[in-house]
């Protein structure tokens, strides 16, 4: 089962990665794509305050929810 969620994640990765270099016309050798687990409780303290917080104004797709009075 683990490898199977690995090889999921390494084709979601792929195809990301394909979609923004065409897009953008880069090599697919320019795009990095991370994937990383992160548990439902932690998320809010680890991903909302830290990175989409912080970073909004760069977000070109904004989550559809808010962690806002959680």
């Amino acid at each position: 089962m683990r490898e199977e969620l690995k090889n999921k994640k390494m084709e979601c990765a792929e195809k990301i990665a394909q979609v923004i270099a065409e897009t953008l016309g880069c090599k697919t050798s320019s795009v990095s794509v991370a994937i990383k687990d992160i548990p439902e409780k932690d998320w809010k303290a680890e991903v909302w305050d830290k990175s989409i917080v912080p970073d909004e104004k760069y977000l070109y797709k904004h989550p559809g929810y808010s962690c806002e009075g959680s």
